[in-house]
Parts: C-alpha cells; sequence; structure tokens
C-alpha cells in the first residue's frame, strides 16, 4: 500500500462493525481515525465525543473497514452504539452535521489494498539464491510458498522439502536462472539434471532491479579496503576486503582476520550497496568499527593498518551515497525480520539512524542481537504488517525466555563446532507461540549454527479473534450512494447543510474545487 496510502490520516472516517450492539445480525456505524500506528488505527464511534471508553484498534486495511456510504451502497444497516442511542433523537440529522467536510477513504480502498496483495511470485517458480551454508556461492531453489511477498524458498536437492530459505522477493540475494554464471559467481550445480515437472524459471524482470555502474573508468579492485556489514553478525560493522570483482557492479567481500581460507564466506554485494562503507565511515559517523580478529594493536587505527598490510583503501567516490528522505525517526517502532533467522518476523525499535542506515533493536532482546539495516530494506515493515498478510509476528521476548535460551545456546555451543570460521554468532529462538514446520510438527532439536537459523519452520498462520457480541441498539434512517470509478488517495464528505429538512437522503458523488487537489467528494442530496 506504500504507493496508494495517500491521505489517510487522523479524523478520516469510516464505517466499521458495531461492536456495542445485540442485534443478531452484524450491523455497522461510522468511526473516526483517532491515531495511526502502521496500518492499524486507534478509531472512535461517532457520538463518543471526547469518550475514549469503546475506542479499539483495527488494521485499516482489513476486510470490515470500509468509507462512508459503503453500507447504504450494500444494504447494510447503519445503528448508533447502544451506550450512546439516547444522546440524539434525530441521528440522520446528527450524521450530516457531523460529517459534513469531513474525509473518508476512496471508494476503491479495498480493491487497492487486494491489488497490493498480488505478488507476481508464483509455486514452482525456480531462482538462484544464496547458499546458506556457503555464502560465497548460489544454488538453485524453488518457490514453494509466498506470504506477503515472502518467500519460501527449497533448495532443488532437498528431496524432503526441508532445506529451505526464507527472503523477500526484492531481496538482493535472489536472481534469475544464469546470473552467477552471467557475471562469474560461484555456483552450485544441482544434483538433478532436469527440471522437476511443473518448475519454470522465473522471468528476469521479476527480480530487484540493481543501478547501472561504469567499470570502465576507476573503479573497486582486488585488495582494497573498506568497511562492512558483516553478513553473520549484522551488528557489526568490520574492516573488510575485496576478494574478487565480478561483472556488473558486484564484488565478493571478505571480513579481515574472520575468512574460511577456501574463501567459503565471501559474500557478494553490489558496488551501490548501502552495507559496504568507505574506510574511516565508523569513525565520522561514531560508530564502533570491528577490527580484524587478533588485531592487537588497539585501539583500531586505519591509517596503520593500511601501511602494515601494504593496502589501499577503496576510493570513496565509488560508493553510494544517495540517502533518500526516509522519515524514520529513534523510537519508531515496526515489525522487522531477523535476517539471523530470516523465517523470523519480530516486533523491533529504531534505536539510531546514520544518514539511511538504521540500527533496529529487537524488543525484549540484548543489544548483541541488535541489526544494521538499509532503510529502503525489503526486511522492514510497517506495524500491522504481519496481521494484514497472515505472518506470525514473534513478539517481544520476556526475561524468562531470555534466560533459558541463553543457558541452552551456551550448552549448545560446547557440543557443536562452528561451520564457518569466522565470528562466534549467537542466534535467537522464537518465543511466545511455537513455530509450526509444513509437516505441522512441533519444532524440536537445537539451535542451528548456520546464516540462515532454522528455516525449515514455516511461520503458522494469523489467527483473529472473534468478533465481540453487541449489545441492542436503536437502528437510524439508512442511507445509500452512488459510486464512480476513482484512484483517490482521500475522500472528502461535503454535506449540504440547507438539505437537513428533507426527508429521504441519499450520499452521492459531486464535483467540487477540491477534485483538482485528487479528491473526490461527496454531498447529501434530497431525492425527488
Amino acid at each position: 500500500m506504500g504507493t496508494c496510502w495517500g491521505d489517510i490520516s487522523e479524523n478520516v472516517r469510516v464505517e466499521v462493525p458495531n461492536t456495542d450492539c445485540s442485534l443478531p445480525t452484524k450491523v455497522f456505524w461510522i468511526a473516526g481515525i483517532i491515531k495511526l500506528a502502521g496500518y492499524n488505527a486507534l478509531l472512535r464511534y461517532e457520538g463518543f465525543e471526547n469518550d475514549s471508553g469503546l475506542d479499539f484498534w483495527c488494521n485499516i486495511c482489513g476486510s470490515d473497514i470500509h468509507p462512508v456510504g459503503w453500507c447504504a451502497a450494500s444494504g447494510k444497516p447503519l445503528v448508533p452504539p447502544r451506550t450512546i442511542q439516547h444522546k440524539y433523537t434525530n441521528w440522520k440529522a446528527f450524521l450530516v452535521k457531523r460529517l459534513t467536510g469531513a474525509k473518508t477513504l476512496p471508494p476503491d480502498f479495498s480493491q487497492k489494498v487486494s491489488e497490493s496483495m498480488q505478488y507476481p511470485f508464483k509455486p514452482c517458480m525456480r531462482v538462484e539464491v544464496v547458499d546458506k551454508r556457503h555464502l560465497c556461492r548460489t544454488r538453485v531453489a524453488v518457490v514453494e510458498s509466498v506470504i506477503g511477498g515472502r518467500l519460501r524458498l527449497v533448495y532443488e536437492e532437498s528431496e524432503d522439502r526441508t532445506d529451505d530459505f526464507w527472503c523477500h522477493m526484492h531481496s538482493p540475494l535472489i536472481h534469475h536462472i544464469g546470473w552467477s554464471r552471467s557475471i562469474g559467481h560461484r555456483f552450485k550445480r544441482s544434483d538433478i539434471t532436469k527440471k522437476q515437472d511443473g518448475h519454470f524459471d522465473t522471468p528476469p524482470h521479476l527480480f530487484a532491479k540493481v543501478k547501472e555502474v561504469d567499470q570502465s573508468g576507476e573503479w573497486f579492485k582486488e585488495g582494497m579496503k573498506l568497511e562492512a556489514i558483516d553478513p553473520l553478525n549484522l551488528s557489526t560493522i568490520c574492516v573488510a576486503t575485496i576478494r574478487k570483482v565480478l561483472a556488473d557492479g558486484f564484488l565478493m567481500i571478505g571480513i579481515d582476520g574472520s575468512e574460511a581460507a577456501d574463501g567459503s564466506d565471501w559474500f557478494c554485494y553490489h558496488a551501490t550497496s548501502p552495507s559496504i562503507f568507505p574506510v574511516g565511515f565508523c569513525e565520522i559517523n561514531m560508530i564502533e568499527l570491528t577490527p580484524p580478529r587478533g588485531y592487537t594493536k588497539l585501539p583500531f587505527k586505519w591509517f596503520d593498518y593500511l601501511r602494515e598490510t601494504g593496502s589501499i583503501a577503496a576510493p570513496v567516490k565509488l560508493f553510494n551515497k544517495d540517502v533518500p528522505n526516509h522519515g524514520f525517526r529513534v523510537g519508531m517502532k515496526l515489525e522487522a525480520v531477523d535476517l539471523m533467522e530470516p523465517r523470523l518476523i519480530c516486533v523491533a525499535t529504531v534505536t539510531r539512524i546514520i544518514h539511511r542506515l538504521l540500527r533496529i533493536h529487537f524488543d525484549g532482546w540484548e543489544e548483541e542481537y541488535d541489526q544494521w539495516v538499509d532503510c529502503e530494506s525489503p526486511d522492514l515493515y510497517p506495524v500491522g504488517w504481519c496481521q494484514l498478510t497472515g505472518y506470525q509476528l514473534q513478539p517481544p521476548a520476556s526475561q524468562s525466555s531470555r534466560e533459558s535460551q541463553s543457558s541452552s545456546s551456551k550448552q549448545k555451543k560446547k557440543a557443536k563446532s562452528q561451520q564457518y570460521k569466522g565470528h562466534k554468532k549467537k542466534r535467537k529462538m522464537p518465543i511466545g507461540k511455537k513455530p509450526v514446520s509444513l509437516s505441522s510438527l512441533p519444532m524440536t532439536g537445537g539451535v542451528r549454527r548456520s546464516f540462515s537459523g532454522d528455516e525449515e519452520l514455516t511461520p503458522p498462520p494469523y489467527r483473529t479473534l472473534p468478533a465481540q457480541t453487541a449489545p441492542e441498539a436503536f437502528p437510524p434512517p439508512s442511507t445509500s450512494r452512488e459510486f464512480s470509478p476513482s484512484l483517490k488517495t482521500v475522500t472528502t464528505l461535503q454535506l449540504k447543510e440547507e438539505l437537513l429538512d428533507g426527508d429521504d437522503y441519499n450520499f452521492l458523488q459531486g464535483a467540487s474545487d477540491q477534485e483538482s487537489n485528487g479528491s473526490a467528494n461527496f454531498y447529501i442530496k434530497q431525492e425527488p
């Protein structure tokens, strides 16, 4: 909904189910938005004035939220809440007075919501994706399922279909079939000699596009030093080296002092990636730079290190300096993917902002689990995204959960060796409800020590609470409205005061001088 959210804000009016009613059928009443939090809105029924006693939260994109006039057009009754039914004898006049000049959702809002949740990636599509056990190469995987644009990919050679990986369809970790060969990236050939029935290659145009770069002039070279977010420990920005220059602006990066002898933990970043930085970035922005493992000459000084290693820094002008006006602020809440276990989406807070770089803290967890994420990352979502798409949201960790996981993690660490030769990384385990695997089996076993955590588990569907039983109410006169196609983001209600004396009214779409600003307008007109 990012491109069609428009002017939805406080005081916008909507028609919602009336839960303060005991009628046997579902009835509706008009409510106003008091506060917005992501997709969620705090609503107050019309007529309650400053009384917040029945205020309630709901997802503004939910199926029960409609623009004013929807009930009349759909033959649904508008019934005032029982608590306030005694306040007015003429509810029709009250609504006309209250709604004059007010804004509502556009008539096609629900259609826009539905369209925004249609995704071009489909099950059985084949892609190339990073090998979660060897970051330096890609493998073929098949789309198993799509939830809110997030893909559960199953590696093609997985016979029991449990060897999987979660990422967003716009993730820089997935590519079209043939991408690795085209740029010179390492690729693990599949033992499967031909495509399985029904599987087909994903069209290349569906993948996120990277900015074109000119490698003919001054460009990155092997051995150049830089600073980079460690993909295996996203809370740190480390001293790093360009290990290989690929085609189309892609680079293979290694973390100094932590690389495997065979280069199996090199990872691919594009030259325009917001996850790589010029030498001195951390110092200028007062971020702690993680020195090479085993480096003893502390505090770390780039000048000394470059001289000791006989290397040069990558030119500053080659890095991406674009900083969008993203609007994020410290303290904002959101839902964020735990990129160490990318099947999990957690309650999170923005704790620091450096240009386009966000420090994401997972509520209830220690700072060592924080992650540096780009402001345009496809792994950040507004509050209410999980509820809207049916993805399970991991709640903040309680102290008992953290202590038990920490104890379990320490025991497992002693019994299980690291797969990579780099830093030792901790992994979060899901809390609250236990995630359920595709076969509906409960999660068992210890903490997986890999790039992907335990992605073989898929988020269970979000369960909505049953509707509340409504008490008795007084039904006011019904209204109706004609609709015409509209792409407007917010609709203004223009209710003609001089028509209040009429008996029958109809919400109709009319013209006004506000149309030039892209808003449709509604007024009440006396029927013949």
